[in-house]
Formats: C-alpha cells, structure tokens, sequence
C-alpha cells in the first residue's frame, strides 16, 4: 500500500527468463502489493523462473498476442485484483524498479494520475547505450507528435509507465492495436480525455539480453506512431471520429 491504495506491479513479458528475476528483487515490496507476469507465449522458461521467484499471478498466453496484446491481459488482472494504482515495468531489467517508489508517490500524492519514466530527460539514453538512430528517431517523433498533438512531453516511447486506476477505468484499450504501437495510441485516449502525465528521469541500459525491435520493425512502427498523432488531432478538430478515442 502506499497512502492507503493497492499497488500493483504488471510485468508483460517475452523471453525474459534471464533477466526476470534481477528485476523481480529491486521491486520495492514495502509498498508493492501484488506482482502480475504475463507471458506472451515466450520460447523459454520465462514461466518457471516466475513461479520459482515467488510470483503468484501468473498468465500465459498460448499464442503470442503481441506487446499491445500483452498490456490488455496486464491491466486487466491489475484491476480484477483491486488495483489503485499500476505500474507497467518491462521484465528485462532495461529500468530500473528503483524508480516505483518515486512513481507511485506522484500518483498516491494525487499530483498526477500517470507518470512515465522518461530516459530522455536528462542524458541518460545515449549513455545508457541507445543506439544513435533510435536516439535520432525518438527526438523527431516526439517533436512531431508534441506538435500534433499539442502536448510537451520529452518522449512518447517509454515502457516504463504507471497509472492511477481511474485513468484505466476511463479509456477502453479494447480497440487499441496489440503491437507496439499500443503504447502510443494509449497515451492519445488518456490526453483526449483530459489527463496530464508527468514524467522522471529514468536511466536506462541497452545489453543483449534486454528487449528491443529490429530497424524495418521501428520503421513501421515511426509510421504508425504518426498515424496516431494525426488521427488525434483529426478528431479533437471534429474531422474525423478515431474509435479508439470516441469509444
């Protein structure tokens, strides 16, 4: 608990079994109340280092849903087991769960209703190993995007996220893509529907074991992240009706 409401960790996983575990312990368990793995039918044992660590909610998916696919599962037993507040933390030790505690303070201090660890701010991204292009890629998107859609953010492509339960309660993801392009079109039904984000500034590490998308696959992804942008402003303008975010 933290200021009295339920926190609960969602980790939304693919072939993590190396690195499961090294971020399961720097989980602040003083105020985690539960801890959710979903594994996106991953080729490994990712599923038997969570049950060996001690993690009770465990899901499997059978078939390989998608990154957005995974984050519908996550969400949605974070709420059926009374979730106040819920933070979305990749398990392959990228970010640091050393930053929870100060994520969650925001949210249970009721200064913000969602917060992003940014590894834009600050200089942590290019010395933390991204690659220049990713680096290049994630300023002119974001520039982009922030001025679609009228917002300041320092990035859109974080993974490392956490929400307040209203937030969850108010957008439906339903109609949301079960790719990677999940994230963004998120982020566009929680500003249409009035909500700000605040960011901290969050070291991050790229090695080999930590997840990461191919180049043709971040191509496609640039173009998709765009394509949420415009369709947001299109339908905050009344050109158009998004379904994602007039559903």
């Amino acid at each position: 608990m933290y200021n009295g409401k339920k926190v609960v960790i969602v980790l939304p996983a693919y072939n993590a079994a190396l690195t499961l575990e090294q971020t399961y312990r720097e989980i602040p368990f003083d105020i985690v109340d539960e801890v959710v793995l979903v594994d996106d039918a991953s080729r490994d044992n990712t599923m038997e280092v969570g049950r060996r660590i001690g993690i009770v909610h465990r899901i499997r998916h059978e078939k390989n849903t998608g990154y957005g696919g995974n984050q519908k599962t996550c969400y949605k037993k974070a709420m059926e087991l009374g979730a106040d507040i819920v933070v979305m933390l990749h398990p392959d030790y990228q970010y640091t769960p050393k930053l929870i505690t100060a994520m969650v303070s925001i949210i249970g201090q009721e200064l913000y209703p969602v917060v992003f660890g940014s590894r834009i701010l600050g200089k942590g991204a290019l010395k933390g190993g991204m690659p220049l292009y990713k680096y290049i890629s994630n300023r002119f998107l974001t520039f982009a995007q922030n001025t679609l859609m009228n917002q300041k953010l320092s990035e859109y492509h974080t993974g490392y996220r956490a929400f307040s339960a209203e937030v969850l309660q108010c957008i439906d993801l339903s109609h949301n893509s079960d790719d990677f392009i999940f994230d963004n079109e998120m982020i566009a039904q929680i500003f249409y529907k009035g909500f700000q984000i605040a960011e901290v500034t969050c070291p991050t590490k790229y090695f080999e074991e930590a997840s990461s998308i191919n180049f043709s696959r971040s191509v496609t992804y640039g173009v998709g992240v765009l394509k949420v942008s415009l369709f947001y402003m299109l339908t905050k303008l009344g050109i158009m009706r998004w379904k994602p975010l007039i559903s």
